[in-house]
């Protein structure tokens, strides 16, 4: 059982202007494409031929465990994204958010501090912890929550280069906004629930 590419839950022009179709094309065709060919041809064969993505991912080091994780991190990502989505966050994330922060805007200073200030290729992730509470995790290159069974991942925003590198060069900053402007918080309260 190969691991497929999913596709994309919205058309590749839908995030303008705050993620450009030319951005998507590479992101997703060329790198996430990548990863998910790249991972088959390092599961064919084995043991894992057969299992799922997320097992791949908990049984793996090395090369198959980069690839699996960043096919998951990718396909996680994109259904972060929304078009005609953004502002803030309603229903049990947004009491959640307040209970562990205080407000919105001070969630969104602090995960903007976290995620500018994440070193190189990297991630930076909203995860429930198992005491219900709120957390900001950051992880580098392919690393994933997806691996810490103490927390439910929430909302991720790719900090990679090839992320944001075509829209907003090296201003991370920026691109934060124009993410800010895209958060699926259906999405993020399927995943609290």
């Amino acid at each position: 059982m190969a691991i497929e590419l999913p596709a994309l839950p919205f058309d590749k022009n839908a995030l303008e202007p705050h993620i450009s179709a030319e951005t998507l094309t590479f992101h997703y065709e060329k790198h996430h494409a990548t990863y998910v060919l790249k991972l088959n041809a390092l599961i064919e064969g084995t043991d894992l031929a057969n299992s799922s993505l997320e097992e791949i991912i908990k049984n793996s080091k090395g090369p198959r465990f980069n690839n699996a994780a960043q096919v998951w991190n990718h396909t996680f990502y994109w259904n972060c994204l929304a078009p005609n989505a953004g502002g803030a966050p309603t229903g049990a994330i947004a009491t959640a958010i307040e209970k562990s922060f205080g407000s919105f805007d001070e969630f969104k200073a602090a995960w903007n501090d976290k995620a500018v200030n994440n070193f190189g290729s990297s991630w930076t992730w909203l995860v429930k912890k198992s005491d219900g509470t709120l957390d900001i995790v950051n992880t580098s290159n392919a690393e994933t929550p997806l691996t810490d069974e103490t927390v439910t991942t929430l909302l991720t925003v790719d900090l990679w280069e090839h992320a944001y590198y075509i829209d907003y060069r090296n201003v991370r900053p920026n691109y934060l906004n124009g993410f800010w402007a895209l958060v699926n918080w259906d999405f993020v309260n399927q995943n609290f629930a």
